[in-house]
């Protein structure tokens, strides 16, 4: 009896988790953004530096007939849109689209979103997270196909030093990435800033 009910549990999580970590992809359209997390160290240290649910962000956009996840992880790569969903760290998600999506994001601004999001594959993941164009972090990624292709800037960039860095956990990332000389004056763009743009709406 026990090992049933112990196989019935164990089929409803399996359940629960394919269904919290699929999407029906003809609610997304091209230059939606997709907000979710991974299970890490530098996860766990963004979340509270910026205090957010969220630590990685994705843009959608359509190759070779079918939408899917452009992405700088290591290195920037397209993703299909459920391997990229089954990557995080908890069964949650947030998709958020531009509220004037309709009048903005017209063919040609699509396009040259595209050329600009496949411009920067390959390149390597940047732990130090910076602006340059070397290296890729995810938000700083979307933000700036976002920012070239449209002049929108999604999110308000900030110094490192306007972050809640107190934590140890903070303390420690910023020690094996930084050393001694921490950037404090740096801008970066961070997830949470551009998911709590006023520019953006969330799909349901």
């Amino acid at each position: 009896m026990r090992t049933k009910l112990y196989a019935l549990i164990a089929t409803i999580a399996l359940i629960l988790s394919a269904c919290a970590s699929t999407i029906d992809t003809k609610k997304l359209q091209n230059g939606d953004l997709i907000f979710q997390t991974f299970p890490s160290d530098q996860s766990d240290a963004i979340h509270i530096a910026t205090n957010s649910k969220f630590s990685h962000v994705g843009i959608v956009l359509e190759k070779d007939g079918k939408l899917r996840v452009y992405e700088a992880i290591s290195p920037v790569q397209i993703t299909e849109i459920n391997s990229y969903l089954n990557r995080g760290a908890r069964p949650y998600f947030q998709v958020m689209r531009l509220k004037n999506a309709s009048e903005v994001l017209t063919p040609e601004v699509i396009a040259k979103m595209q050329k600009i999001a496949e411009s920067h594959l390959g390149k390597p993941y940047d732990i130090m997270f910076s602006m340059d164009e070397e290296k890729m972090y995810c938000s700083e990624y979307v933000w700036k196909i976002y920012k070239e292709a449209t002049g929108l800037e999604i999110g308000k960039l900030r110094k490192l030093r306007d972050f809640d860095l107190n934590s140890p956990t903070v303390q420690q990332i910023m020690k094996e990435r930084y050393g001694r000389n921490i950037p404090y004056d740096s801008l970066m763009i961070a997830p949470s800033e551009m998911y709590n743009s006023e520019l953006l709406e969330e799909v349901e």
